[in-house]
């Protein structure tokens, strides 16, 4: 009995032990996973602000760009799809007014950014998250604009 409990418990440990290495090792994972920007590197001399967008938020919408994409073409069709018959002037004013206008969409952009966020990155943008969102979504805007092209539902779909 006591040679059952011992080979019970040594599997039992050793599942607690991957187990814990496996899920705390999520803020590895996450670097590990986002693309290295080299053209925007911190220095010394940056604000916080600018160090945080440079490090963790352009990586972060880099890695995102495929769902911010496909989010906004989302968000377009579910908005009568009147996004995709204005000229392209019209498009960039309307990709500005979507994230600056609609709370509930803005939102969900944050989610899909602050989700790939570390604990560490995590506690940096609580410190100071009005000042992230709105470097946050200024990036989304020129991000989203800058690939207007991207922008259309039967290219977004093939692309993925």
């Amino acid at each position: 009995m006591n040679s059952l409990v011992s080979k019970y418990c040594n599997c039992f440990c050793v599942v607690i032990l991957y187990k814990s290495k496996t899920m705390n090792d999520r803020h590895n994972d996450i670097l590990r996973i986002r693309p290295q920007i080299k053209k925007y590197q911190t220095f010394e001399n940056m604000s916080a602000e600018e160090r945080f967008q440079n490090a963790t938020l352009r990586p972060v919408l880099k890695l995102q760009n495929p769902l911010l994409l496909a989010s906004f073409v989302n968000y377009a069709i579910k908005h009568k799809g009147v996004f995709f018959d204005i000229p392209i002037d019209k498009q960039m004013a309307y990709i500005e007014n979507a994230i600056h206008k609609d709370q509930k969409y803005r939102n969900a952009l944050k989610g899909m950014i602050i989700g790939q966020f570390t604990m560490k990155e995590y506690t940096a943008y609580t410190q100071n998250s009005s000042k992230f969102n709105k470097r946050m979504m200024n990036l989304v805007i020129a991000r989203l604009q800058d690939q207007l092209q991207l922008l259309v539902p039967q290219v977004l779909s093939k692309a993925g």
